[in-house]
């Protein structure tokens, strides 16, 4: 007998009795028995708190750059052994193309968050967001936002069409943002999934209790979570319906957010007419689309909108592509392109669905619903009766308000085509589907583009232009990137994952926190203004350029001393620069700008002279300048005028895997009269230790 495929829990392997009532888990192609999936005798329970109490604290341990470490690393395990994944993946009916977007690009997204992570996150353990505001006059009641970690536990229930990708998508984020995970993939492909647990496992690089994993259904989560907690879901659009109206969710506190099958369409623009480049690329998108997966993919087009004249045109070319591409069979026989769907309970709804829309109007102009002849394992052709296997099938609707092409999806390798006489048209065909996920539009006119834009693009997560230009890196209409959101509203679930930092913030809750400049510098690890600052110059210490990151603290200051600005130190900088801009050099013109007294310095010279103010010049930890941020010029600066600086260790951002760190420093320019001239950011790049003496 076929073993039940285990969960980890509570830092080990746990599998029910041998005899426990278990679902059995059949080879997509085959129809051989993979796997048996039970979780009779689960403790859900303890697994969340095992989750909130030991995941916790060893993901609050590390900092964003620490977790996000440790997500390159799990990427490097899982790249170093995909081969075991790909030989499974290709029992769910994936493709070694299918397998690509799924298993790579589940990996992919764990590089993605680890650079994002490490470029975009501070090396600590809290996130400020936005800029300081003042709440008071003398700048000593301040005010801000940060994110800190949710206290609970990131519940993911994924779908069945990308076990290895929808698992990390979700992971990614809430390991960076440290919050811990416990994921239940769906059934028919969770061995997958448990496959790749298992390597990440075994590599020793999860901290414990960060990732859990159930296999097999979740009776009674729900009523154990709380406060804290988050639910991120995969699925139709009915089960997230349901699981939104438990109590946990309506008045318990707990996150919920949806990814749900949405009527995704594509719109062929008024300009791409047969035989142009936009053409081409929507008919092999299409195709792609149709094709990709089985067409198992909440992202896949299934309504085709094209203008009433490009019908046939499309029809045709579609057929002509698939048939010259697209060999249905096992995903493990050679020259195959298109593999089954992942159950033959899966291939049964989807004839349902078939047969719903042809009821409802639809022509099937391309592909049966009968069982097709298919390429076996070992290359012979023929039927297939214990495999889910579907041919390709398109369907044409005369009319494009019917209710059935708007609304019902069959989630497999089916399209509908409708036409449209104006965009405005197209646009409205859009939103009868009632919220999706991504629509794609080919066109190579602007005029088309910004027109469907401004009447579709609020009824999508996402919107990708299509022509001559960008068809070749396209990445395509059904692929999500870890750095762009994906999600959608109304019946793609109304939620949002991906989109880079947005969601590890997710994951973390906004706060304004109110208090005194020292007590927001304590709180967020970034010196503020009105915090006390220690210019070495005073105490008789070391400059802070002298200082390695070991050395340097949040505080540290130059207080230089005054300059005095020329008539002729202006027009000197003027000459060697280029910039004879006439607020520089002419009197008159200058004085009638309502800006200026008169001519003025430029405002770069004046930054140029705070640097030689400011630096220290030798040799030392100091490795480079690597930029300057937030720059704002206040007050205008005249001949004769004195200016000075001070520059104050702002932020500290020792870098995980390199010898050096970043650090930001407040940068103000100020007048003899003690207004502020400009202030800004400078970057450096400074090393974590002295050098060894020579």
């Amino acid at each position: 007998m076929t073993e039940i495929l285990p969960s980890y829990l509570q830092g080990s392997w746990w599998s029910p009795a041998a005899d426990a009532e278990a679902t059995e888990v059949r080879d997509a192609s085959t129809g051989e028995i993979v796997a048996r999936v039970s979780t009779e005798g689960i403790d859900l329970s303890a697994a969340l708190a095992y989750a909130r109490t030991a995941g916790q604290a060893s993901l609050g341990e590390l900092t964003f750059h620490q977790r996000a470490v440790r997500l390159k690393q799990l990427a490097l395990a899982l790249t170093e052994r995909k081969a075991e994944l790909y030989e499974i993946s290709s029992r769910t009916g994936a493709t070694a193309q299918d397998s690509w977007v799924d298993i790579d690009g589940g990996i992919g997204v764990l590089f993605a968050y680890s650079s994002k992570g490490r470029r975009e996150l501070p090396n600590a353990k809290v996130y400020v967001d936005g800029a300081v505001e003042n709440l008071s006059r003398d700048g000593s009641f301040l005010g801000r936002h940060i994110y800190t970690r949710l206290p609970g536990v990131a519940v993911q229930i994924n779908a069945f069409n990308f076990p290895v990708w929808g698992s990390l998508e979700k992971f990614a984020p809430a390991f960076l943002a440290g919050v811990p995970t416990v994921v239940k993939p769906a059934t028919p492909t969770g061995y997958l999934a448990e496959a790749m647990v298992r390597i990440m496992v075994e590599s020793g690089l999860l901290p414990e209790g960060s990732l859990q994993l159930v296999s097999g259904s979740v009776p009674g989560l729900f009523d154990e979570l709380r406060l804290g907690d988050l639910v991120a879901f995969t699925g139709s659009a009915s089960t997230a319906e349901g699981l939104r109206a438990h109590d946990a969710v309506q008045t318990g506190g707990v996150r919920f957010t949806s990814e749900t099958d949405s009527i995704n369409a594509s719109i062929l623009g008024t300009d791409a007419v047969s035989g142009t480049p936009e053409f081409d690329a929507y008919v092999k998108q299409l195709v792609a689309e149709m094709t990709s997966k089985a067409g198992q993919k909440c992202t896949a087009i299934r309504r085709a909108i094209v203008p009433v004249g490009a019908v046939d045109d499309v029809i045709g070319a579609v057929r002509a592509r698939l048939s010259e591409r697209i060999v249905l069979g096992n995903p493990r026989a050679e020259g195959v392109t298109m593999g089954p769907l992942a159950s033959t309970a899966q291939r049964d709804e989807v004839l349902r669905q078939v047969a719903r829309l042809q009821d409802g109007g639809g022509e099937l102009v391309i592909g049966s619903t009968d069982a097709p002849d298919v390429r076996h394992g070992d290359g012979t052709e023929g039927p297939s009766p214990d495999g889910a296997f579907l041919a390709p099938m398109l369907l044409r609707f005369s009319d494009p308000e019917s209710a059935a092409v708007n609304e019902i999806e069959a989630f497999g390798p089916v399209s509908s085509i409708v036409g449209y006489r104006t965009l405005d048209e197209a646009s409205a065909l859009v939103a009868r589907g009632g919220g999706s996920l991504v629509t794609s539009v080919a066109t190579h006119d602007p005029e088309v583009a910004v027109a469907l834009a401004t009447g579709m693009a609020a009824y999508n997560g996402r919107v990708l232009f299509l022509d001559r230009d960008d068809a070749r890196s396209s990445t395509g209409h059904g692929s999500p990137l870890p750095n762009l959101v994906h999600g959608g509203p109304g019946r793609a679930g109304g939620g949002e994952e991906l989109g880079g930092i947005r969601a590890v913030l997710h994951h973390m809750q906004r706060t304004a926190v109110q208090g005194s400049p020292a007590m927001l510098t304590a709180l967020t690890g970034v010196w503020h203004q009105g915090t006390v600052a220690r210019p070495y110059q005073e105490s008789g210490g070391v400059h802070p350029f002298r200082k390695s990151l070991a050395e340097l603290r949040i505080g540290d200051q130059v207080a230089s001393g005054s300059r005095t600005v020329t008539l002729e130190d202006i027009e000197t900088f003027a000459a060697f620069t280029g910039d004879t801009f006439y607020a520089h050099m002419d009197e008159a013109s200058a004085a009638a700008n309502p800006f200026f007294p008169g001519r003025v310095a430029h405002g770069y010279l004046l930054v140029s002279w705070a640097a030689g103010l400011f630096v220290d010049p030798a040799p030392g930890p100091v490795l480079a300048n690597s930029g300057l941020e937030n720059l704002r010029f206040l007050t205008p600066v005249s001949p004769g005028d004195e200016i000075r600086v001070e520059l104050t260790a702002k932020q500290i951002t020792p870098r995980e895997t390199d010898e050096y760190g970043e650090v930001r420093w407040d940068a103000v320019l100020k007048n003899q009269s003690d207004e502020i001239v400009a202030t800004y950011d400078v970057l450096t790049l400074v090393a974590k230790e002295q050098a060894a003496a020579a």
